[in-house]
């Protein structure tokens, strides 16, 4: 039997092409043209310096998270782990290094956004405990329309 060794850690500035890359082989995956780009990202984890994210798997990021709050409630984005490196306790182990994190600054609530067709996220937050909102509806309003929601087409490794 092979163990799997990881390490989650906060994700830092020099990570982004990397991370990028992983985000591009998520199958579904939805990426921004603003938010997502290298300024985008490094922008958000400089404003949620200890809150982010990666696992490392022999010497590559298999797995992320954007985590940032306002002081009173966190958000989850761009939450994966690499198809070939799921089911080994890696999303389980970012989860809770984020949530850890949020916790030792005193947030006490995170919601995140799953695309009803992410069959594989929706089962994943479900197994670990969080709850779906019925009783809410999500809106949007764009501010920049050069912001560009895209999304990966079917992926394999």
């Amino acid at each position: 039997m092979t163990e799997h060794t990881y390490q989650i850690r906060v994700m830092r500035d020099e990570d982004y092409q990397e991370v990028h890359k992983l985000w591009k082989q998520i199958s579904g995956f939805a990426m921004r043209t603003l938010d997502d780009s290298e300024e985008g990202v490094l922008r958000f984890i400089h404003r949620n310096p200890t809150t982010s994210i990666v696992a490392e798997m022999e010497g590559e990021i298999v797995g992320t998270i954007l985590a940032g709050h306002d002081g009173r409630q966190a958000s989850f984005y761009h939450v994966c782990v690499r198809k070939d490196r799921r089911n080994m306790g890696i999303g389980t182990a970012m989860v809770t290094a984020a949530m850890r994190a949020l916790n030792e600054e005193h947030v006490n609530k995170i919601t995140l956004v799953a695309f009803r067709k992410n069959e594989v996220g929706n089962r994943f937050w479900q197994h670990v405990g969080w709850k779906i909102r019925e009783d809410v509806n999500v809106y949007e309003f764009v501010l920049n329309d050069k912001n560009i929601s895209t999304f990966n087409e079917e992926v394999s490794l």
